[in-house]
């Protein structure tokens, strides 16, 4: 079997000291430089469907749509079918050679 090594620490870790002094906000002191933002949020654009189709479009849209569920169901349909006539006849090939097998017993 496979172990992981796991280190092992004897001593805990000692205490960090800073190099520098150190500000209330976490930085060194004289490093930090206010940033000011100087541009502005451009207007947001008005809400709109992405894809505007007319009564003919989407009738042939529902269609188009309805087709291509008949044809991947009528494909899953067939494939079962495959299976089922495949497990039927490896069913009938085991029954008869169980028969086979107890004739050549007697």
């Amino acid at each position: 079997m496979l172990y992981p090594k796991v280190p092992t620490n004897p001593l805990p870790t000692p205490v960090v000291i800073p190099a520098r002094d150190i500000q209330g906000d976490g930085c060194p002191e004289g490093s930090v430089t206010p940033i000011v933002c100087q541009h502005t949020v451009p207007p947001a654009a008005p809400a709109q469907r992405a894809v505007q189709l007319s009564a003919g479009g989407t009738v042939a849209a529902i269609g188009l749509g309805s087709v291509a569920v008949l044809v991947v169901g009528a494909v899953l349909v067939g494939m079962f079918l495959a299976i089922a006539i495949t497990a039927t006849s490896l069913a009938i090939v085991a029954v008869i050679a169980r028969s086979m097998l107890n004739d050549l017993k007697r």
